[in-house]
């Protein structure tokens, strides 16, 4: 079958490396979580109303941050802030708010089906990596430091560190090195349309990873591994 061009359709490899988001990919999304947090800051039920990239029209700031308006960075820190003053604590910043709703167990962030995916992906020798904007900045040290998953990393290119963040093309590059392969060879999974387009622009393979349907997207994942869907469930 040809494409519309009349040329034959380029056909992708199966990646040899897979290269993750962390913040909502990894682990679940501070949106999903919305009523949990209420309950755990004692906030009145339904009060959390911006929800990213599960409802864009109800999260002005979010959609600034798309159009480049504001940074990643300044969002969260303009959410961490109303959630402080709203619990009379309003020089929280991303980590203390983190550190706040996460409470104590960090593997317990982690989402089940996606950890399973890793485990899969290494066990059929596909090296995993992770590219962060803000992973020590806003979860801290100790905290990572309890974490199972990031053992299973070949690598971590972490913005805290290196200053670069997603979608610079710096950010892409450094993993890329880091994961030792050619672009090509690599799927890139991002819950940011920006970030995915930077992922394109950099010569990845690539995989938006859409809130709004999470176990479709792990299966979509699992797909262009070739991994087993049932197992990564």
């Amino acid at each position: 079958m040809k494409n519309e061009t009349g040329d034959a359709p380029l056909i992708q490899p199966r990646p040899k490396g897979l290269l993750l988001d962390f913040g909502a990919v990894i682990s679940v999304s501070v949106f999903e979580r919305h009523r949990d947090t209420e309950a755990e800051l004692g906030l009145p039920a339904g009060s959390l109303t911006w929800m990213g990239p599960l409802a864009p029209a109800t999260d002005a700031l979010w959609q600034a941050m798309q159009q480049d308006q504001i940074s990643e960075r300044d969002y969260w820190a303009t959410r961490a802030h109303e959630l402080g003053a709203a619990v009379g604590e309003p020089e929280w910043d991303m980590l203390a708010m983190l550190t706040r709703l996460r409470q104590v167990d960090p593997n317990a962030v982690v989402r089940p089906a996606i950890k399973r995916l890793i485990k899969l992906a290494r066990a059929q020798g596909i090296k995993v990596g992770i590219l962060s904007n803000e992973l020590d900045l806003f979860y801290g040290k100790h905290f990572l430091e309890r974490m199972d998953i990031l053992q299973e990393m070949e690598m971590i290119v972490d913005a805290t560190h290196t200053n670069i963040l997603k979608p610079d093309p710096r950010a892409y590059a450094l993993a890329i090195e880091a994961l030792r392969m050619k672009p090509e060879e690599i799927l890139f999974v991002d819950d940011q349309f920006r970030n995915i387009v930077g992922g394109v622009k950099a010569g990845l393979q690539t995989q938006y990873f859409d809130l709004r349907d999470i176990a479709g997207n792990i299966a979509a994942v699992a797909a262009r591994l070739q991994l087993p869907l049932k197992e990564c469930a």
